[in-house]
This record gives structure tokens, sequence and C-alpha cells, in this order.
């Protein structure tokens, strides 16, 4: 048993209160152009003039919104290019590491929604079986595994038009603590494993007329590093790099294919199960419902995208553009070098999961 102790969750009435949820508000009342032009209707229905001092200032917020969300279209037109179609009925989903957590929750969505998913995992799946879903057992750090298990999925579902790389692994120790076992099933795990399944079905993807969509699951901590997750921050840091030149290589050579690169904070998943939350309010814990929404609307969409959040995710490259000393300071009181300490992984969230199965047995 782990004496390291499960830091408590969510122990107070303003828990759920963060820096998200106040600009979620804020997005869809201040800073929607519905809601904005809505003002100065309201003031001229109450016989206020088009030239009153009130009814001006909101009429020049109200164009203000409009064009900032105007802008954002077009940037994101200009940066991702044309959608391509998509067919659920006609498309074929692969998920590594969807026997559970984000992965699983992706591949259930889709499943009951009418697509076909095959889902890659050597643990087996967390709910027994689901709708649509078809499961192969199959180690992603072995290419030979990967390449058998793709022509069986193309025999039996059909032609992969999504990827999503979601598998991971966390092993949650300081470098010198780790074995060079660990540290290779680790990078074999969150890096090495992308490049085989990319060089695996990157191929079915570039047959199908209406292209397809390669999702990348990254994280922040790819960008910032943190105190005994040397091997996993490594990991996604070259991910991250990967899916970038990706990109630019299928630009080039296939433009139909899409790419999504999701970069989260802290996942509500057992995978990081026991990890001390930085800051509830600026760096709050992301349920995985939230980032399946955005990835199967990119999906949906048949665009290109990058997905950040929390708030502090899409701002985390501006870290490094920070002075030594100021980055000293925020990850001193951001707790990301501490958080680690009561860490208990996947394999503790099981053994609670056993621990409160038998209490209610019992009683």
């Amino acid at each position: 048993m782990d004496p390291r102790p499960i830091p408590p969750q969510r122990d107070s009435w303003f828990a759920p209160l963060s820096i998200d949820l106040l600009v979620k508000v804020l997005k869809t009342t201040f800073f929607h152009p519905f809601v904005a032009w809505i003002i100065p209707l309201c003031f001229r229905a109450q016989n206020l003039p088009w030239d009153a001092p009130k009814t001006l200032a909101a009429i020049v917020w109200a164009s203000f919104i409009s064009l900032c969300w105007v802008a954002n279209v077009v940037n994101q037109r200009i940066a991702y290019g044309l959608p391509r179609e998509v067919d659920l009925s006609e498309e074929v989903i692969v998920i590594t590491g969807g026997a559970s957590g984000l992965g699983l929750l992706i591949a259930e969505v889709y499943g009951m929604r009418g697509a076909t998913v095959a889902v890659l995992d050597v643990e087996e799946m967390e709910n027994g079986e689901a709708r649509g879903v078809t499961y192969y057992k199959c180690d992603v750090t072995d290419k030979e595994q990967v390449a058998k298990v793709a022509a069986q999925i193309e025999r039996d579902l059909g032609t992969p038009t999504v990827l999503i790389n979601n598998a991971a692994i966390v092993i949650g120790k300081s470098l010198l603590s780790m074995s060079f076992d660990e540290v290779e099933k680790s990078l074999f795990t969150n890096l090495i494993s992308h490049f085989y399944t990319l060089k695996t079905f990157l191929p079915a993807l570039a047959r199908n007329e209406n292209g397809g969509t390669i999702v990348t699951i990254s994280s922040v901590i790819g960008h910032l590093g943190a105190a005994r997750l040397t091997d996993y921050a490594a990991a996604k840091a070259g991910i991250t790099a990967l899916h970038k030149s990706l990109t630019a290589e299928l630009a080039q050579t296939h433009p139909n294919i899409r790419t999504v690169l999701v970069t989260p904070g802290q996942l509500s998943t057992p995978l990081f199960y026991g990890v001390q939350t930085p800051n509830a309010f600026l760096a709050p814990v992301v349920e995985p419902v939230d980032v399946a929404k955005e990835i199967i609307a990119a999906i949906d969409g048949g665009r290109s995208a990058s997905v950040s959040m929390p708030l502090y995710a899409r701002w985390v490259d501006w870290y490094n553009v920070l002075p030594a000393s100021l980055q000293r300071i925020a990850r001193r009181l951001s707790g990301i070098d501490t958080a680690m300490k009561t860490f208990v992984g996947r394999n503790g969230f099981k053994l609670q999961k056993e621990k409160k199965e038998v209490a209610i047995q019992a009683f």
C-alpha cells in the first residue's frame, strides 16, 4: 500500500469557481456579439436617442466585439484552411490508449453516434465493451503489433480516417530514482509510439478522398517541465514538435489531412491520480469531458485546431519570455514542482477503487 496521502478534492462550496468559469460566463454575455447588440437596442427601447452618450458607447462596444469575432473567424480560416467533409457513418476512428480515461470517453461518444471506432490498448476496456467500439489488444510500443492490428482494422472495419494518439503513462519518479527500463518504457509509450502509429496509419489516411484527421494529445508539462516528470515532459515536448513538423509536411504533400494538437493542463483521470492541484482558481483540474468536447467538435467540423485548456494553457508559451528570476518565482508560487509528492497514479486509483467496492459489499 502506498503511504503517500491523497489530497482532498473539492472540499468547499467555492472549489468549482475558477478563472476559466468566469471567462466562459463573460464570453457568453458581455463578450458575445448578440448580447452586446442587445444593450443599445434596450437603450433605444427606453426612448434614448441614437446619439445619446450611453447608446453611442454601447454601439461602439458592440461593434468592437463583433469585429473581434470576425477577426477570430478570419484568423482560423487563414491558419487552418477550409475544413474537410465529415460523414460519421463513413469514419473509422482509431484511438490509442482508449480503454480508459479521455480515450474511452471519446470512443464511447463516437460509437453511440454511429462512427466505427477501434480502440488500441494493452489494458482491457474499463467498461468491458461499448456500442460501436471494437477493442484490439495492442502494445503501441511494439511496431510489429501496431502493424498487425492495423491490418486487422482495415480488414474488419475499413480504412482508418481519424487517428487519435492518446496512449500515455506516468512513472512519477525523479530521474535518479528511475531505472533504465522505466525511462525506456516511458519514452517509448509517450513519444516513440506516436512515430509507430503515424508511420502505420498515415498512408491509409492519405488514400482517403476526403482526407483524414490526426489528433495529438500533448501536455503543458511539455512546455514547462516539472520535478519528477523529466521523462514525461521530454516526451510531451517531443510530440508537440513532432505534431508541428508533421503539420508543415502534410500542408505541402497532403493538404486534405487535418491535424489537431491538444495541450491540456492536469486532467482529472487516473493517470495523474493523487497529484496536488497547484492552484484551483488559476490552474483548475480539467475534466476529460471538456477536453473531449473540443476534440470531437474539431473532428466533426473537419478542421485543424489547437486545443489548450484551462485558460493558462493558452498562454503557457509566454512563460519562457519571462526573466529567469520571475520564472522561478512563478514556479514556487504555483507549486508545480511539489505537486507530484502525493502522486499515486493509475495503480493507486485502482487500489482505492477496489477498497471502496469491498467496503460497499461489506456494508
